[in-house]
């Protein structure tokens, strides 16, 4: 390929660069231009990063003469800056949903205080003593929003959150961390100490019986002018944004219910307040249906709320038929009435009032209860199991895993009781054929999965069977039966255990472990460890093979499941999958982690979370291995996965390293720089290592077109990745008082380990990320004070020029990171001259003339077709040619260095040439 070939095709490869982001002053010079920003399809920045640009930009301190810090100046800039903050919010028609999840509380609290300000609010005066119904519409909808959010904030503040994981201290960003937590905390206990005024207000605003207006960007441009520019609109009663009384009523009412609710946890009588409120909110959205455009409630939390005041709040006149069933289901589950759960889950199979959600959620309550235990809920998971399952096949489900592991060993109980469900689900008179069809399919396979004829024949003369199949079904399915041949029943013994089934007698166990260990099929892994516990229970079979490696971080937590089946088919699963996945039989992997999830989901949201990471970490390869090879993006749905896990704060989930480090390298392969550099939480920096360095490598490709722009970003990452290389010295007093070095340890200040830098970046593919750790790399080994040949590489006038500690570097850790990171370049890319050039200067600096000639002249081939054409002047410096010239003189090729005193550069290159297709200059060259 030509060299102007390649460049084509590299243009139409290459990825579109991100447009540059509008800056925050840019708004103060250009009015206007707010506006236009904020009417793009997808704003960058986004509008609530900008205001927390205005706020932050306007309440910075000031300094006077004398050094002394002073409040920010009440000037124009600020003032224009607030109500820019204010315009924003505006355009977001003061949607707290959105302004609390994207704005910390203080920031929050400034902007709504700015808008009681502009909105004429005297201040120092308590919102309680003021009469909403005499005041203007936008000004007592400025106090509202003001109460709204306030009560809002205290809700919100109930609710546990994990707190992140501290990590490398660094003391700017503790202190501001420290500062804005101490900040929250004093406007929390502000606003708790006010919150019964805050539920007076809003109590006072349900009874207002008119319009409120809402200012919008028209009328806050309107309240800045100066005075008697004014032409009165702004103090017109229907001035700004509408909100009907239903609306505000409706928004205030739910977020009334939400605080009373909160408070129901220590005053129980409060409860009542909550389900009054949340009952009038559901009215009121049925009043207002689809006309409301300002109303945004939450409706299946509001559900939620509903249900639980049902619960905690019954009437005192009620019965328990008057409950509704999930009332009755929680005072059942309370009181430990199981069987009275069963009639209920028998009866609302033929209403279809439970949502299915909720019915597995008591399966699943109850069954980690009987994994801990409790074996008298044995019986009753399955019976409330074989509900839920004729649920699920009226409404036309699969039949769930679990109850067929349940109903692996049936019994004349378990028979009776399932016929017993099937008959009072379905009123044969009123059923339509389609729930006739899937009662009677259910039955037909049920008894085609039944061993014992006795139980068959059960199933078969029961009414409800005779009416659902025809006689000539009937008795083609009996003779089908008949036929069969019956398995010889061994296991005399019972296992304590959901998955119990007879045991063949014509299978050893020796035969069952070894088809365990071959089988990648995870239904039948789960056969045989069925036949092998029913076989023995004294065994742990997940230690066959001492091949099935899970990560220790995980082996404590399968480990730790009780039921012994279970232990051994999560691990051996996991195990499995996790090889497939090393070995890049991904298919196989991905069907072992699914059988894997679906078991974990139903008894430990740890294990479940755990296998979806792994889904996710085998997502990656799957895309790296297959479509990502071809330049193919990832699907969006991939990438928003990606960042979830990077995000995630699930408190004590076990993570392994490398699903970090691949999450951090997929984002940098992908150019997903924005995110990096922009978008990632605070919290991530701090307390994951690999998003600290991602974000430094984003940041630096980012900004590297403008080199002056870029050293500040570089300067950092050149800060990192020296102390991660660098070492701290170990010393020891002798008897003679003398203080030896006894040996120099890798520091343990640095971010990561060097050889846990070097793995990461052997997972980077990115040709601009792998140059910019190549040239940070090459500048640290040329700082060197013994460096008599330097290496060069591109970009490496960004670095720092010069180390304060060159006693702290491990130099030779560095020579060594160099040659593997070339090595490593070169086989995602051999073509490509400047790590070429790198490569020969390596060999040339360590004296191995013949393999850095080998690797100058192929840089020059690569870019010149072979010489066919001339060598870019970028590529074959003066430096090089001498280099080159030098290479010949000390390999006693002096012909080859007169020549240069003869010819010019292009003859020389037209020699190597002639040199390159010469075989036995090849063979001297090792070429």
């Amino acid at each position: 390929m030509s060299a102007e070939a390649a460049d084509r095709e590299a243009a139409t490869s290459s990825r579109p660069c991100t447009p540059p982001q509008t800056c925050w002053f840019e708004f103060l010079l250009e009015e206007s231009l707010l506006e236009k920003h904020l009417r793009k399809p997808c704003p960058d920045p986004a509008p609530v990063q900008l205001i927390v640009q205005f706020l932050e930009q306007a309440s910075k301190p000031s300094v006077n003469e004398q050094n002394q810090v002073q409040p920010p100046p009440d000037n124009k800039r600020n003032r224009i800056l607030k109500l820019l903050a204010l315009k924003v919010a505006a355009h977001l028609k003061w949607d707290l949903d959105i302004l609390e999840k994207s704005l910390s509380v203080p920031v929050l609290n400034m902007l709504l205080n700015e808008l009681l300000c502009i909105s004429k609010v005297p201040p120092g005066t308590k919102h309680v003593d003021m009469d909403l119904s005499t005041l203007p519409p936008t000004t007592a909808m400025a106090i509202l929003l003001y109460n709204r959010w306030a009560i809002r904030t205290i809700v919100q503040s109930s609710f546990p959150v994990k707190q992140a994981k501290p990590g490398p201290p660094q003391l700017s960003v503790m202190n501001q961390m420290q500062q804005e937590k101490e900040l929250t905390e004093n406007i929390l206990k502000v606003l708790k100490e006010q919150a019964a005024d805050s539920i007076l207000v809003l109590e006072a605003a349900l009874k207002l019986n008119k319009d409120l207006y809402v200012h919008t960007m028209r009328t806050l441009d309107l309240l800045a002018m100066e005075p008697g520019m004014v032409n009165g609109e702004t103090e017109s009663c229907t001035a700004g944004l509408k909100i009907r009384t239903e609306e505000m009523q409706c928004q205030v009412c739910y977020d009334l219910g939400a605080a009373y609710f909160q408070q129901g946890s220590t005053n129980s009588a409060v409860y009542e307040n909550a389900r009054e409120k949340f009952f009038r909110t559901k009215e009121l959205i049925a009043e207002i249906g689809s006309l409301s455009l300002h109303c945004t409630i939450d409706e299946k939390r509001l559900a939620g709320y509903c249900q639980a005041c049902d619960v905690l709040v019954p009437s005192s006149d009620s019965t328990s038929q008057q409950l509704t069933p999930y009332s009755q289901v929680h005072i059942c589950l309370r009181s430990g009435s199981y069987q009275e759960v069963i009639q209920i889950f028998i009866e609302d199979n033929l209403l279809f009032s439970l949502p299915v959600q909720f019915r597995q959620s008591v399966l699943r309550e109850l069954f980690q209860k009987a994994q801990q235990g409790n074996e008298a809920l044995d019986e009753i998971c399955f019976k409330i199991c074989a509900c839920n399952t004729v649920r699920d096949i009226l409404e036309g489900r699969a039949v769930s895993v679990q109850f067929n592991q349940l109903f692996l060993r049936p019994n004349k109980e378990k028979i009776d009781f399932l016929l017993e469900v099937c008959s009072r689900s379905i009123n044969l008179e009123k059923a339509s054929d389609s729930l006739k069809g899937n009662m009677a399919a259910f039955l037909k396979n049920v008894c085609l999965g039944l061993e014992d004829l006795q139980y068959v024949f059960m199933i078969s003369s029961h009414e409800l069977f005779i009416t659902l199949l025809k006689d000539e079904e009937r008795k083609l399915l009996v003779d089908q039966m008949r036929k069969r041949s019956p398995r010889v029943n061994l296991c005399i013994k019972p296992v304590t255990s959901f998955y119990d089934i007879p045991a063949s007698a014509s299978v050893n166990i020796g035969q069952l472990e070894h088809q365990l260990i071959l089988s990648v099929d995870p239904w039948r892994i789960r056969q045989i460890l069925i036949e092998l516990h029913g076989m023995t229970s004294e065994r742990q079979f997940w230690t066959v093979s001492n091949k099935w490696e899970v990560p220790s971080v995980y082996s404590g937590v399968i480990l730790g499941i009780k039921d012994s089946l279970t232990r051994d088919l999560v691990y051996i699963l996991m195990a499995k999958g996790l090889h497939c996945s090393a070995v890049k039989d991904f298919s196989h992997a991905k069907q072992l982690f699914a059988a894997c999830l679906e078991l974990v989901t139903e008894f430990s949201p740890k294990l479940r979370q755990v296998m979806l990471n792994e889904m996710l970490l085998l997502d990656i390869h799957t895309h790296e291995a297959g479509i990502g090879q071809s330049g193919e993006r990832p699907p969006s749905d991939l990438i928003s996965r990606v960042r979830g896990y990077l995000e995630m704060r699930l408190p004590d989930i076990p993570l392994r390293q490398v699903i970090a480090e691949e999450c951090v390298a997929f984002m940098l392969n992908w150019r997903e720089n924005e995110y990096l550099t922009l978008q990632v939480p605070a919290f991530l920096l701090q307390s994951n290592p690999y998003v600290k360095l991602g974000q430094l490598l984003a940041a630096t490709c980012k900004e590297l077109p403008g080199p002056k722009e870029s050293r500040r970003t570089a300067k950092d990452l050149w800060e990192v990745v020296v102390q991660i290389c660098s070492v701290s010295s170990q010393h020891k007093r002798g008897n003679d008082g003398r203080v030896s070095l006894i040996k120099q340890r890798e520091s343990t200040l640095g971010i990561m380990y060097r050889s846990e830098l070097l793995s990461f970046i052997k997972k980077l593919r990115e040709p601009l990320v792998l140059t910019i750790i190549l040239s940070l790399f090459v500048k640290l080994h040329n700082v060197r004070e013994d460096i008599v040949n330097d290496i060069t590489a591109e970009h490496i006038s960004i670095w720092p020029s010069s180390i304060p500690n060159l006693q702290s570097v491990d130099f030779e850790a560095v020579a060594i990171t160099v040659k593997e990171l070339v090595r490593y370049t070169l086989s995602i890319n051999p073509n490509n001259h400047s790590w070429l050039i790198i490569q020969a200067d390596i060999y040339f600096a360590t004296n191995q003339y013949s393999a850095a000639l080998h690797y100058y002249l192929q840089a020059g081939a690569v870019c010149s077709d072979f010489f066919n054409k001339a060598v870019p002047p970028d590529v074959y410096t003066d430096q090089v040619i001498k280099r080159m010239i030098k290479c010949c003189s000390l390999l006693n090729c002096h012909t080859q260095v007169s020549l240069q005193s003869y010819i010019d550069l292009c003859c020389v290159l037209r020699y190597f040439r002639a040199l390159w297709k010469n075989r036995f200059w090849c063979k001297r060259f090792e070429i």
